[in-house]
């Protein structure tokens, strides 16, 4: 089984791998490392659209961590040597195929396997399992990279490719992760196209920048081992070695969606537990927290709106039935602004979209199923929060694998919380006097009036922006 201890003391690439890597008169080469665990449902795929690229990596890398089922036997029929013709221009390379076993320490370990297989590149390609290219993508992320030495690292543009997937429930998940993709994109687009957090789907990264945040940090390896979201943690440290951290303005990925609540629960927990753990004080080993860092304002500004949602919405539902049960509630249509303007949002938002499609534009304009959507990543960041709090050791990667196979209930445990906190308002809004109950009344609305209208502000300052010709 190869280890990484093996493969520490090698400077350069030698064998078939210097030959792909020489193979192009291009001056910039590039190593395409694809972790998986368990992807054989999609890895096929993922290497077919590799070797149909406009520009072709110099090598490819399939590192198999922690694996039972037939993905080594899938990506072994890729094995060899691929060449391929555009525009005159021949491009050679290599597929070769690693088995890692049992890895205790999964991706992270799969990647800096990957990574001390590229020394003596130019660049390293990460491309998740389950994520296939366009046509053009590799040969657009080289050329903004190669345009400006400054960039530490470049990540695709993501969105879901849908057509592979049928039913109810599965479409309505995709939809919304197609819309909660298409928001960050845009926001990172609109932002100098500065990206928050390089994504592990596909993101080509400079080996010198991957070098200089090892010496920085006095790592072994680029990616460390003690972070629920490795991807964002190595963004900080490019950014913090003096290189930036970009969105391709055009080159574009399709990434393996959350088809059923439970995996996306894991997913969500996961990332959003992650990004917690980065910003707060004092949770680290290696630092105390980054709340300032510039590539987490995003991540704050999320974590304050998702706070402002929760809060509006648990409120309009207490007071609506805490007012519905004297008989108070008069309907005001000045409450339909709010709803209207999410809904002229989401709207522009599935319009910017490159590969829109009319369950794109209705999941937007309907309004029911992007307010359920936000519901439900309600429920996520609660979770993700609760278990921060509590400081329980819970291993993330696990709870989403498992989740991914069908095993855990703790996708419905927001649920159940939601009906407990219903439960207890409800017991006791009724052992209140009626006076009592309309002081509560009284204070409540104007409070939620207030926070409404500040959502409202923000939503319209994103309605109205500029989107400046970015597709998302």
């Amino acid at each position: 089984m190869p280890q990484l201890s093996d493969l520490e003391n090698v400077e350069v690439v030698s064998g078939e791998i210097a030959v792909a890597a020489t193979a192009t008169p291009r001056n910039a080469t590039i190593s395409c490392i694809i972790p998986c665990y368990n992807e054989q449902e999609t890895i096929a795929d993922v290497l077919k659209s590799l070797l149909s690229q406009t520009r072709l990596p110099d090598v490819i890398h399939v590192i198999i961590n922690n694996t039972d089922d037939d993905t080594p036997e899938i990506a072994r029929g890729f094995e060899g040597r691929h060449t391929r013709t555009v525009k005159g221009e021949e491009f050679v390379t290599h597929v070769h195929v690693h088995d890692m076993g049992a890895n205790p320490d999964k991706k992270v370990g799969a990647l800096n396997y990957g990574y001390f297989l590229s020394r003596g590149f130019d660049y390293i390609l990460g491309v998740d399992g389950d994520t296939t290219l366009a046509r053009d993508a590799v040969e657009r992320l080289e050329l903004e990279m190669t345009d400006d030495p400054r960039i530490g690292g470049l990540s695709a543009i993501y969105s879901i490719d849908k057509s592979r997937y049928k039913g109810l429930m599965a479409r309505f998940l995709i939809a919304g992760q197609r819309a909660q993709f298409a928001a960050f994109n845009m926001d990172n687009l609109l932002r100098g196209r500065n990206m928050a957090v390089l994504g592990g789907q596909c993101s080509l990264f400079s080996i010198r920048a991957l070098e200089t945040v090892m010496v920085r940090h006095h790592q072994q390896a680029p990616w460390v081992r003690d972070s629920e979201v490795e991807d964002s943690k190595l963004s900080l440290q490019i950014k913090d070695a003096g290189y930036s951290t970009k969105i391709s303005a055009t080159a574009r990925a399709y990434v393996g969606p959350m088809t059923n609540l439970r995996a996306l629960h894991g997913q969500q927990v996961k990332w959003n537990f992650g990004a917690i753990d980065l910003f707060w004080p004092g949770t680290r080993g290696d630092n105390q927290g980054q709340p300032l860092h510039p590539n987490l304002r995003l991540r704050w500004y999320e974590n304050i709106s998702m706070l402002f949602n929760i809060a509006s919405r648990l409120g309009f539902l207490l007071l609506l039935v805490a007012a519905l049960s004297i008989h108070a509630f008069v309907f005001n249509p000045i409450w339909l602004i709010p709803p209207a303007v999410a809904a002229l949002l989401n709207l522009r938002l599935a319009l910017a979209m490159k590969d829109k499609s009319a369950s794109d534009i209705l999941y937007a304009a309907l309004v029911l199923p992007a307010e359920l959507y936000m519901w439900i990543r309600m429920g996520h960041f609660v979770s993700a929060w609760t278990q921060f709090l509590a400081k329980t050791d819970k291993d993330n990667w696990a709870a989403q694998a498992n989740a991914e196979k069908g095993k855990g209930s703790a996708y419905v445990m927001p649920l159940v919380v939601l009906l407990a906190i219903l439960g207890g308002a409800i017991y006791a809004w009724s052992q209140q006097s009626v006076g009592v109950q309309s002081a509560i009344l009284s204070l409540g609305w104007p409070i939620l009036y207030i926070a409404t209208i500040a959502q409202t502000v923000f939503m319209l300052r994103k309605l109205f922006r500029r989107h400046r010709a970015f597709t998302v």
